[in-house]
């Protein structure tokens, strides 16, 4: 195993070089870098740019040192010029690659061009918001979802397992953000009743309150956008138990169980159940991920939550280029770390496995 743990972690760095790669050079032939951004703002506005400091060699920029920039005619070149030495664009694309990567290799990720504050400190701010999305909803998943499951599969073609089984796939089918207004305007003042914030993951008054004040006051405010964003993941998980659960159940080992005289219960919980919830528990870390990463950007905005897929939105839109490749190598990496987790995990619900072997 430790051979297997090995090769996947050396798989890791061409893997995510890769990712960095065709991501940079896709941004070569996007317009609108930041230096645009900024000549744009100046026009607008009339004054003098007053963004630029921390820009800094950084790396990641996409625009050329030699590239005309629309709008510019009006602006000395001398002032261009420092620009593209401000943010890194006066050096070859294939440089400020390299630089890049050698950076984040140590995990030196510069600073934000508008924000004048380094992104690993602007991504800790916001990282809170999101595990408290993703963490929060991943449980709530599997605490309703598996016992669920494991009742539809022993009552499989009941009246039970018809109508929630209409009930999930409804779930499934109503879309996050939809699902969020309506529990604002049910429940945040709206219409009808203003039983719990409106925005925010804490109140005005945090640091006033007690400790079980603050736990309180955040269960009061997750509340809502751990419901909007864990409304659709029941179904597939789910329906995944009670397949599974269905598929051990037919099998010989649990006929034989139970014409020894063992009771449901035992067999259901002593046997089945270890087979059965194994790529339902090995998947966890993958779930988790992917509602931390995936489904927060239209929860946060709608709640008002400021975390990673807001930070990312407004990045993108800024061509804030050091706070979108930092974010995207960090991503990349946790989520390869991830995958090599759950295959870990799958080696820890059930011994048996052996991926080693399997290559070989």
């Amino acid at each position: 195993m430790g051979a297997y743990i090995l090769r996947r972690l050396l798989l890791i760095v061409p893997t995510l070089i890769g990712i960095m790669v065709i991501n940079f050079t896709l941004t070569q032939f996007v317009p609108g870098g930041p230096i645009e951004q900024i000549i744009a703002q100046m026009e607008g506005q009339g004054d003098v740019f007053q963004g630029i400091a921390g820009g800094g060699d950084v790396g990641g920029g996409m625009q050329g040192g030699d590239e005309r920039y629309v709008g510019a005619r009006g602006l000395p070149p001398e002032f261009i010029a420092e620009l593209e030495r401000e943010f890194g664009f006066d050096k070859p694309p294939l440089e400020r690659f390299l630089t890049m990567m050698w950076n984040y290799l140590r995990f030196d990720f510069g600073d934000s061009y508008f924000r004048s504050v380094s992104v690993i400190d602007l991504v800790l701010e916001k990282m809170p918001v999101s595990i408290t999305l993703g963490l929060w909803s991943t449980l709530i998943a599997y605490l309703v979802s598996i016992p669920l499951g494991i009742r539809k599969a022993v009552k499989d073609g009941s009246p039970f397992d018809t109508w929630t089984s209409g009930a999930i796939i409804i779930a499934y089918a109503i879309p996050g953000f939809l699902f969020a207004v309506l529990l604002l305007v049910v429940f945040a003042g709206g219409s009808y009743f203003q039983w719990f914030p409106l925005r925010g993951l804490t109140s005005d008054n945090w640091d006033e309150l007690s400790l079980m004040g603050k736990v309180g006051d955040y269960f009061w405010h997750i509340t809502l956008p751990v419901l909007a964003t864990t409304i659709s993941s029941f179904a597939t998980l789910t329906l995944l138990t009670k397949n599974s659960f269905l598929d051990e159940i037919k099998k010989q080992y649990v006929i034989t169980a139970k014409a020894k005289g063992l009771s449901e219960s035992r067999v259901l919980y002593g046997h089945v159940f270890r087979n059965a919830m194994l790529i339902v528990i090995a998947g966890f870390p993958g779930m988790f991920i992917g509602v931390f990463f995936g489904a927060s950007i239209i929860i946060e905005t709608i709640f008002s939550l400021d975390g990673l897929g807001r930070l990312g939105f407004e990045a993108a839109v800024a061509r804030d280029y050091p706070v979108i490749f930092a974010t995207l190598y960090v991503f990349g990496l946790i989520g390869l770390l991830v995958g090599l987790l759950s295959d870990l995990m799958y080696v820890l619900v059930d011994p048996r496995i052996d991926f080693e072997s399997r290559e070989t």
